[in-house]
Protein backbone atom coordinates (compact mmCIF):
# COMPACT_ATOMS: atom_id res chain seq x y z
CA UNK A 1 0.00 0.00 0.00
CA UNK A 2 1.35 3.53 -1.26
CA UNK A 3 1.90 6.05 1.76
CA UNK A 4 -0.37 8.81 1.33
CA UNK A 5 -0.42 11.47 4.43
CA UNK A 6 -4.47 12.50 3.44
CA UNK A 7 -5.60 8.63 2.75
CA UNK A 8 -8.07 7.51 4.70
CA UNK A 9 -8.75 3.36 5.16
CA UNK A 10 -12.13 2.16 5.36
CA UNK A 11 -11.60 -1.31 6.65
CA UNK A 12 -15.23 -3.35 6.09
CA UNK A 13 -16.70 -6.40 5.91
CA UNK A 14 -20.27 -5.59 4.22
CA UNK A 15 -19.77 -3.39 1.23
CA UNK A 16 -23.16 -2.82 -0.06
CA UNK A 17 -23.77 -1.55 3.58
CA UNK A 18 -21.20 1.26 2.72
CA UNK A 19 -21.93 2.11 -0.65
CA UNK A 20 -23.51 5.57 0.10
CA UNK A 21 -20.44 6.45 2.16
CA UNK A 22 -17.78 5.37 -0.67
CA UNK A 23 -20.11 7.42 -3.14
CA UNK A 24 -19.47 10.26 -0.72
CA UNK A 25 -15.94 9.84 -0.71
CA UNK A 26 -16.20 9.29 -4.58
CA UNK A 27 -18.33 12.49 -4.65
CA UNK A 28 -15.80 14.88 -2.88
CA UNK A 29 -12.33 13.07 -4.99
CA UNK A 30 -11.48 12.31 -0.92
CA UNK A 31 -8.54 9.96 -1.14
CA UNK A 32 -9.59 6.66 0.28
CA UNK A 33 -8.57 3.08 -0.10
CA UNK A 34 -11.23 -0.09 0.88
CA UNK A 35 -9.42 -2.48 3.04
CA UNK A 36 -11.77 -5.96 3.10
CA UNK A 37 -11.87 -7.45 6.74
CA UNK A 38 -12.69 -10.83 5.89
CA UNK A 39 -9.53 -11.31 3.69
CA UNK A 40 -6.50 -9.39 5.68
CA UNK A 41 -3.33 -9.63 6.71
CA UNK A 42 -0.20 -7.25 8.82
CA UNK A 43 2.75 -7.24 9.74
CA UNK A 44 3.05 -6.63 13.64
CA UNK A 45 6.42 -5.35 13.34
CA UNK A 46 5.60 -2.63 10.17
CA UNK A 47 5.64 1.09 11.31
CA UNK A 48 4.57 2.84 8.17
CA UNK A 49 0.71 1.47 7.99
CA UNK A 50 0.57 4.17 4.98
CA UNK A 51 -2.72 6.27 5.95
CA UNK A 52 -3.08 7.92 8.94
CA UNK A 53 -6.78 7.41 9.79
CA UNK A 54 -8.43 4.20 9.50
CA UNK A 55 -12.56 4.32 9.72
CA UNK A 56 -13.40 0.61 11.67
CA UNK A 57 -16.74 -0.74 9.49
CA UNK A 58 -16.58 -4.40 10.67
CA UNK A 59 -19.37 -6.05 11.41
CA UNK A 60 -20.11 -8.55 14.59
CA UNK A 61 -22.83 -10.35 12.34
CA UNK A 62 -20.16 -10.96 9.98
CA UNK A 63 -20.06 -14.76 11.05
CA UNK A 64 -23.89 -15.03 9.15
CA UNK A 65 -22.05 -14.03 5.79
CA UNK A 66 -19.20 -16.45 6.20
CA UNK A 67 -17.10 -13.94 7.23
CA UNK A 68 -16.90 -15.06 11.41
CA UNK A 69 -12.56 -15.35 10.53
CA UNK A 70 -12.30 -11.60 10.52
CA UNK A 71 -14.04 -10.86 13.90
CA UNK A 72 -11.62 -12.14 16.25
CA UNK A 73 -8.53 -11.00 13.98
CA UNK A 74 -9.79 -7.25 14.14
CA UNK A 75 -9.16 -7.16 17.34
CA UNK A 76 -5.92 -7.94 17.00
CA UNK A 77 -5.03 -5.25 13.93
CA UNK A 78 -6.75 -2.78 15.65
CA UNK A 79 -4.43 -3.04 18.71
CA UNK A 80 -1.39 -3.19 16.28
CA UNK A 81 -2.32 0.02 14.60
CA UNK A 82 -3.04 2.00 17.89
CA UNK A 83 0.06 0.80 19.26
CA UNK A 84 2.04 2.64 15.61
CA UNK A 85 0.25 5.97 16.29
CA UNK A 86 -2.74 5.27 13.80
CA UNK A 87 -5.90 6.96 14.27
CA UNK A 88 -8.56 4.73 14.55
CA UNK A 89 -12.21 5.68 14.08
CA UNK A 90 -14.44 3.18 16.17
CA UNK A 91 -10.80 1.41 17.56
CA UNK A 92 -9.90 -1.41 20.02
CA UNK A 93 -12.67 -0.22 22.99
CA UNK A 94 -15.79 0.58 20.77
CA UNK A 95 -14.94 -2.88 19.27
CA UNK A 96 -15.33 -5.02 21.97
CA UNK A 97 -18.46 -3.05 22.90
CA UNK A 98 -19.76 -3.93 19.25
CA UNK A 99 -18.55 -7.48 19.74
CA UNK A 100 -20.31 -8.36 23.15
CA UNK A 101 -24.07 -7.98 24.03
CA UNK A 102 -22.44 -8.50 27.76
CA UNK A 103 -20.08 -5.84 27.59
CA UNK A 104 -22.89 -3.39 26.63
CA UNK A 105 -24.67 -4.32 29.40
CA UNK A 106 -21.95 -3.77 31.82
CA UNK A 107 -21.56 -0.29 30.27
CA UNK A 108 -25.47 0.38 30.98
CA UNK A 109 -25.55 -0.63 34.33
CA UNK A 110 -21.82 1.21 34.87
CA UNK A 111 -23.74 4.43 34.04
CA UNK A 112 -27.02 3.36 35.69
CA UNK A 113 -29.36 3.18 33.11
CA UNK A 114 -32.00 0.87 32.61
CA UNK A 115 -31.81 -1.86 30.81
CA UNK A 116 -33.97 -5.81 30.59
CA UNK A 117 -32.67 -8.02 33.11
CA UNK A 118 -30.28 -10.17 32.02
CA UNK A 119 -28.31 -13.49 33.06
CA UNK A 120 -24.85 -14.35 30.88
CA UNK A 121 -24.03 -17.73 30.78
CA UNK A 122 -21.34 -19.76 28.59
CA UNK A 123 -22.70 -23.12 29.10
CA UNK A 124 -26.12 -24.74 27.02
CA UNK A 125 -27.01 -26.59 30.38
CA UNK A 126 -26.70 -23.41 32.58
CA UNK A 127 -29.95 -21.74 30.37
CA UNK A 128 -32.27 -23.15 32.81
CA UNK A 129 -30.88 -22.11 36.03
CA UNK A 130 -29.53 -18.79 34.46
CA UNK A 131 -32.78 -17.92 33.59
CA UNK A 132 -34.34 -18.31 37.36
CA UNK A 133 -36.02 -15.41 38.76
CA UNK A 134 -36.89 -13.52 35.47
CA UNK A 135 -40.09 -12.96 34.19
CA UNK A 136 -41.25 -15.00 30.90
CA UNK A 137 -41.62 -14.50 28.21
CA UNK A 138 -37.45 -14.41 27.56
CA UNK A 139 -35.12 -14.51 24.65
CA UNK A 140 -31.92 -15.74 24.29
CA UNK A 141 -29.33 -14.42 21.80
CA UNK A 142 -25.19 -15.46 21.49
CA UNK A 143 -23.06 -13.12 22.77
CA UNK A 144 -21.63 -12.28 19.36
CA UNK A 145 -24.47 -11.11 17.38
CA UNK A 146 -25.95 -8.85 15.24
CA UNK A 147 -29.43 -8.59 12.75
CA UNK A 148 -30.91 -10.34 15.57
CA UNK A 149 -28.74 -13.75 14.64
CA UNK A 150 -29.14 -16.71 16.86
CA UNK A 151 -31.86 -15.30 19.01
CA UNK A 152 -34.81 -17.08 20.44
CA UNK A 153 -37.95 -16.67 22.17
CA UNK A 154 -39.31 -18.64 25.15
CA UNK A 155 -42.89 -18.38 26.14
CA UNK A 156 -42.43 -20.57 29.50
CA UNK A 157 -39.69 -22.42 31.39
CA UNK A 158 -40.39 -25.58 29.97
CA UNK A 159 -39.79 -24.49 26.45
CA UNK A 160 -36.50 -23.27 27.59
CA UNK A 161 -35.45 -26.53 29.29
CA UNK A 162 -36.79 -28.85 26.14
CA UNK A 163 -34.36 -26.59 23.97
CA UNK A 164 -31.86 -27.09 26.56
CA UNK A 165 -32.21 -30.76 26.56
CA UNK A 166 -32.22 -30.94 22.62
CA UNK A 167 -28.92 -28.99 22.40
CA UNK A 168 -30.80 -26.27 20.59
CA UNK A 169 -29.37 -23.04 22.77
CA UNK A 170 -26.92 -21.17 20.50
CA UNK A 171 -23.94 -19.96 22.32
CA UNK A 172 -22.15 -18.44 19.44
CA UNK A 173 -18.59 -17.46 18.25
CA UNK A 174 -16.98 -17.19 21.84
CA UNK A 175 -19.39 -19.89 23.76
CA UNK A 176 -21.33 -17.57 25.44
CA UNK A 177 -25.01 -16.31 25.60
CA UNK A 178 -27.80 -14.41 27.47
CA UNK A 179 -30.72 -15.15 28.41
CA UNK A 180 -32.96 -12.00 29.28
CA UNK A 181 -36.48 -10.56 29.78
CA UNK A 182 -38.74 -10.13 26.73
CA UNK A 183 -39.88 -6.33 26.59
CA UNK A 184 -43.23 -5.82 25.24
CA UNK A 185 -43.14 -2.73 23.04
CA UNK A 186 -45.41 0.20 23.20
CA UNK A 187 -46.55 1.36 19.92
CA UNK A 188 -44.89 -1.87 18.64
CA UNK A 189 -41.70 -0.12 18.32
CA UNK A 190 -37.93 0.55 19.46
CA UNK A 191 -36.11 3.59 18.92
CA UNK A 192 -33.02 4.19 17.67
CA UNK A 193 -30.54 7.28 18.46
CA UNK A 194 -27.27 7.46 16.51
CA UNK A 195 -24.40 9.36 17.14
CA UNK A 196 -21.20 10.68 15.76
CA UNK A 197 -18.25 12.39 17.46
CA UNK A 198 -19.85 11.27 20.11
CA UNK A 199 -23.05 13.39 19.86
CA UNK A 200 -26.65 13.17 19.02
CA UNK A 201 -27.14 13.12 15.43
CA UNK A 202 -30.90 11.70 14.80
CA UNK A 203 -33.46 9.00 15.95
CA UNK A 204 -35.41 6.98 14.46
CA UNK A 205 -38.47 4.61 15.62
CA UNK A 206 -38.52 1.04 14.13
CA UNK A 207 -42.09 -0.37 13.80
CA UNK A 208 -42.55 -4.28 13.28
CA UNK A 209 -45.43 -6.18 12.45
CA UNK A 210 -45.50 -9.20 14.63
CA UNK A 211 -41.90 -9.86 16.17
CA UNK A 212 -38.67 -9.03 14.44
CA UNK A 213 -35.22 -9.05 15.93
CA UNK A 214 -33.49 -8.20 12.56
CA UNK A 215 -34.04 -4.10 13.10
CA UNK A 216 -30.88 -2.92 11.09
CA UNK A 217 -31.44 0.27 9.70
CA UNK A 218 -29.27 0.01 6.89
CA UNK A 219 -31.98 -2.31 5.63
CA UNK A 220 -35.02 -0.50 5.84
CA UNK A 221 -36.15 1.89 2.77
CA UNK A 222 -39.33 2.50 1.35
CA UNK A 223 -38.21 4.05 -1.97
CA UNK A 224 -37.20 1.34 -4.38
CA UNK A 225 -40.46 -0.39 -5.75
CA UNK A 226 -40.87 -4.03 -6.10
CA UNK A 227 -41.81 -3.61 -9.60
CA UNK A 228 -38.51 -1.50 -10.16
CA UNK A 229 -36.43 -4.65 -9.07
CA UNK A 230 -38.53 -7.27 -10.92
CA UNK A 231 -38.16 -4.70 -14.53
CA UNK A 232 -34.54 -4.39 -13.58
CA UNK A 233 -33.64 -8.27 -13.21
CA UNK A 234 -35.43 -8.98 -16.32
CA UNK A 235 -33.62 -6.24 -18.69
CA UNK A 236 -30.79 -7.83 -17.27
CA UNK A 237 -31.29 -11.03 -18.04
CA UNK A 238 -31.92 -9.83 -21.98
CA UNK A 239 -28.44 -8.02 -21.50
CA UNK A 240 -29.43 -3.98 -20.99
CA UNK A 241 -31.19 -1.64 -20.45
CA UNK A 242 -30.67 0.40 -17.14
CA UNK A 243 -29.30 -1.25 -14.11
CA UNK A 244 -31.84 -1.63 -11.46
CA UNK A 245 -29.94 -3.76 -9.36
CA UNK A 246 -30.49 -3.23 -5.78
CA UNK A 247 -28.88 -4.33 -2.29
CA UNK A 248 -29.91 -5.06 0.54
CA UNK A 249 -29.51 -1.30 1.87
CA UNK A 250 -31.85 0.20 -0.94
CA UNK A 251 -34.54 -2.85 -0.46
CA UNK A 252 -37.76 -2.45 1.82
CA UNK A 253 -37.49 -4.77 4.59
CA UNK A 254 -40.69 -6.24 4.76
CA UNK A 255 -42.78 -5.64 7.99
CA UNK A 256 -40.98 -3.16 8.76
CA UNK A 257 -41.65 1.29 9.02
CA UNK A 258 -39.08 3.57 10.34
CA UNK A 259 -39.71 7.63 10.93
CA UNK A 260 -38.12 10.49 12.10
CA UNK A 261 -38.00 11.06 15.70
CA UNK A 262 -37.12 13.39 18.30
CA UNK A 263 -36.00 11.75 21.83
CA UNK A 264 -36.24 13.81 25.33
CA UNK A 265 -33.76 15.88 26.25
CA UNK A 266 -32.69 13.22 28.89
CA UNK A 267 -32.69 10.35 26.45
CA UNK A 268 -30.36 12.47 24.23
CA UNK A 269 -28.26 13.10 27.44
CA UNK A 270 -28.24 9.59 28.29
CA UNK A 271 -27.61 8.19 24.60
CA UNK A 272 -24.22 10.77 25.09
CA UNK A 273 -23.46 9.40 28.10
CA UNK A 274 -23.46 5.99 26.48
CA UNK A 275 -21.14 7.01 23.11
CA UNK A 276 -18.68 8.37 25.43
CA UNK A 277 -18.17 5.31 27.95
CA UNK A 278 -18.10 2.91 25.42
CA UNK A 279 -15.38 4.90 23.07
CA UNK A 280 -18.02 5.59 19.92
CA UNK A 281 -16.86 7.95 17.62
CA UNK A 282 -19.90 6.57 15.36
CA UNK A 283 -22.93 4.74 17.29
CA UNK A 284 -26.41 3.93 17.46
CA UNK A 285 -28.25 3.14 20.73
CA UNK A 286 -31.42 1.11 20.83
CA UNK A 287 -34.10 1.47 23.55
CA UNK A 288 -37.29 0.37 23.84
CA UNK A 289 -40.69 1.42 26.25
CA UNK A 290 -41.83 -1.36 28.13
CA UNK A 291 -45.84 -1.34 27.15
CA UNK A 292 -46.76 -2.88 30.81
CA UNK A 293 -45.62 0.07 32.74
CA UNK A 294 -44.01 2.73 30.41
CA UNK A 295 -40.29 2.36 31.69
CA UNK A 296 -38.06 2.61 29.32
CA UNK A 297 -34.82 0.22 28.98
CA UNK A 298 -31.65 1.00 26.81
CA UNK A 299 -30.92 -2.91 25.68
CA UNK A 300 -28.39 -2.48 22.77
CA UNK A 301 -24.94 -0.87 21.80
CA UNK A 302 -23.83 -0.05 18.02
CA UNK A 303 -20.54 0.37 17.32
CA UNK A 304 -21.09 -0.40 13.67
CA UNK A 305 -23.68 2.13 13.09
CA UNK A 306 -25.35 1.80 9.62
CA UNK A 307 -27.19 5.18 8.59
CA UNK A 308 -31.33 4.34 7.81
CA UNK A 309 -32.04 4.01 4.46
CA UNK A 310 -32.93 6.52 2.05
CA UNK A 311 -31.97 9.13 5.11
CA UNK A 312 -32.64 12.68 3.65
CA UNK A 313 -35.89 11.34 3.24
CA UNK A 314 -36.54 9.76 6.43
CA UNK A 315 -34.76 12.23 8.47
CA UNK A 316 -34.45 15.49 6.48
CA UNK A 317 -30.71 15.13 5.61
CA UNK A 318 -27.79 12.90 4.51
CA UNK A 319 -25.91 11.71 7.51
CA UNK A 320 -22.92 10.31 5.46
CA UNK A 321 -21.90 13.86 4.31
CA UNK A 322 -21.62 14.65 7.83
CA UNK A 323 -19.65 11.52 8.53
CA UNK A 324 -16.94 12.42 6.30
CA UNK A 325 -16.32 15.93 7.50
CA UNK A 326 -15.35 14.18 10.25
CA UNK A 327 -13.03 11.80 9.12
CA UNK A 328 -11.21 14.66 6.82
CA UNK A 329 -11.40 16.60 10.10
CA UNK A 330 -9.71 14.06 11.75
CA UNK A 331 -6.97 13.38 8.85
CA UNK A 332 -6.31 17.10 8.11
CA UNK A 333 -5.51 17.18 12.32
CA UNK A 334 -3.43 13.61 12.34
CA UNK A 335 -1.37 15.52 9.24
CA UNK A 336 -1.13 18.45 11.47
CA UNK A 337 0.30 17.22 14.68
CA UNK A 338 2.39 14.79 12.17
CA UNK A 339 4.09 18.07 10.43
CA UNK A 340 4.44 19.76 14.22
CA UNK A 341 6.17 16.85 15.37
CA UNK A 342 8.40 16.93 12.28
CA UNK A 343 9.34 20.30 12.89
CA UNK A 344 9.58 19.93 16.83
CA UNK A 345 12.05 17.23 15.80
CA UNK A 346 13.85 19.49 13.18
Amino acid sequence: MSHDPTQIAIYYEHQEWFRPLFAELDRRGTPYVRMDAARHSFDPSADEPGFPVLFNRMSASASSRGHANAIFYTRAYLAHLERKGVRVVNGCDSFVIETSKAAQLVLLDTLGLAHPRTRVFNHAAEAVSAARGLRFPVIVKPNIGGRGAGVVRFDTPRQLESAAEDGLIDLGLDSTALVQEFIPARGGHITRAETLAGKFLYAIKVSTAGESFNLCPAEICQVEREEERRQGQQQQRRGGGQDFEVCLADAPKKGLRVEAYTPPREIVEAVERIAARGSLDLGGVEYITDDRDGSVYFYDINALSNFVADAEAVVGFDPHARLVDFLEEEVAECVTDTGSRSSAAG
